[in-house]
């Protein structure tokens, strides 16, 4: 098992969402996120209560989720392809693998508690 961790623009969290289910993935997890990468966050300033301030942090999705070796590949493929806008900031995939998983209510181990 391995787990799919990627950061992507709030704009592609739809249709990432709609692809991997129809790849049959049952679970995933969405954390709303903020950070910075190669663009270093942009230089984008606000106006609060008459103090101007940058903005460095971009809002960003991360999804994760655990799929079987075999569906690895398929996965990040069709999420490169529905969150790929060719634009700085498009995000990260990254791919971690699972010693274990346990499903706690019923004690499952492995594929099957995913």
């Amino acid at each position: 098992m391995k787990k799919i961790e990627c950061i992507l623009r709030t704009a592609c969290l739809e249709s990432v969402i709609a692809a991997v289910e129809q790849l049959d993935i049952s679970g995933l997890n969405i954390t709303q996120t903020v950070g910075y990468g190669s663009q270093k966050g942009g230089s984008e300033t606000q106006v609060y209560r008459g103090v101007e301030y940058t903005i460095k942090l971009k809002e960003k999705f991360k999804v994760e989720m655990v799929v079987n070796d075999s569906k690895v590949d398929e996965v990040v493929n069709t999420i490169v392809k529905v969150a790929r806008t060719n634009q700085v900031g498009d995000g990260k995939i990254f791919v971690y693998p699972i010693e274990q998983a346990i499903r706690i209510r019923t004690g499952e181990t492995g594929q099957a508690a995913v």
